[in-house]
């Protein structure tokens, strides 16, 4: 007589968004069953074909009730929040989502003795933050450890993979626009008239804010080793990529992947403030006063922090992706050549 095997079951709150879709994929492969809680199930329905019949389990929820979490983590032997925003819209605040939303689903685990959890926040989460994006995800981080002392909490850089916000927009705006912006960038040249160096006009000055991007698989990575290692138990990872990166300097690696050519141009943020006064009343804003804020702090590894390194995996180079999903930015001439 077969002996079965009981399959470990694992909750993930935000299973469709950008790193859900990665993380569900890895969690099937490891051989877990995935609720992949999200508030719209139908728009999670193409995970189902990341594992094996019925082993992905589109799941609605809402984060917010006490009710709706609590059904999506009975019987499950882990948890995983990705739930985030990075605007506000009605109700749908940083505090409701990022702390409140944290507690609620670490108290509610704790409550069922659910001891393997990952709370996803975010580099520079600082409770004295000018941002109230990096001070809700302080919050939400100590509210999950006070909950659930056993939690694994990572912080990752900037994350970029093939459905990113962050290179895709500025490669996108290199269809339409002659220039890119250089967010940070100062409002004045440095103009260099002598002194034993040539004549030059720095308009960018040292690039502004700096970055340091993480892989999204090698996010998805972590997270699988910090539920299978008992080891990662109430630690805190800070996850980013082998690299430093000015915003500038992001800005060239985009022109570079969709083999394009525009002018840098600075934008200093005093100017992305007022942009963003406008821009945030739009119902899905480009920009809001909130992120400019987020930005004037350096988005790089503080040291003091286990990383990617301490869990076993070598962060991927940007360089190294980019290219394979932004080619479709290029111009028809330039991908025949890349293809001829």
């Amino acid at each position: 007589m077969a002996i079965r095997t009981q399959r470990r079951i694992i909750t993930v709150f935000g299973a469709s968004g950008f790193i859900g879709r990665h993380l569900v994929r890895r969690l099937a492969k490891d051989g877990w069953i995935v609720r992949a809680a999200c508030r719209d199930p139908e728009k999670g329905h193409y995970l189902r074909t990341m594992g094996d019949v019925g082993q992905v389990i589109p799941w609605g929820a809402d984060v917010k009730d006490a009710k709706s979490v609590r059904v999506a983590l009975e019987d499950a032997d882990a948890v995983v929040n990705l739930v985030g925003i990075l605007y506000e819209s009605g109700s749908t605040t940083f505090k409701a989502i990022h702390a409140d939303a944290a507690k609620l689903i670490a108290e509610t685990a704790a409550n069922l003795g659910i001891k393997r959890f990952v709370q996803m926040s975010a580099l520079g989460a600082d409770k004295n933050a000018a941002a109230e994006y990096a001070r809700t995800k302080a919050m939400g981080e100590d509210a999950v450890l006070a909950a659930l002392p056993s939690a694994r909490i990572v912080r990752p850089s900037v994350v970029f993979g093939p459905e990113d916000n962050f290179f895709n927009t500025f490669a996108g705006i290199c269809r339409i626009s002659p220039f890119l912006p250089v967010f940070g960038a100062p409002t004045f040249p440095d103009v260099n008239a002598g002194g034993g160096k040539a004549f030059g006009i720095n308009f960018l000055g040292d690039g502004g804010p700096k970055f340091q991007p993480v892989y999204v698989g090698d996010v998805a990575d972590a997270i699988v080793k910090c539920l299978n290692d008992d080891s990662t138990a109430g630690k805190v990872f800070e996850l980013a990529g082998p690299a430093v990166y000015s915003f500038a300097d992001l800005m060239r690696l985009v022109l570079k992947s969709t083999s394009r050519k525009r002018l840098l141009v600075p934008a200093p943020f005093w100017l992305l403030e007022l942009k963003a006064f406008f821009l945030e009343k739009l119902p899905k804003p480009l920009l809001t006063r909130d992120q400019v804020k987020l930005m004037q702090t350096d988005n790089v590894l503080s040291g003091e922090k286990p990383s990617l390194a301490d869990l076993g995996i070598a962060p991927t180079p940007a360089e190294a992706v980019l290219p394979s999903y932004l080619r479709r930015y290029r111009t028809p001439l330039a991908q025949a050549r890349t293809t001829g």
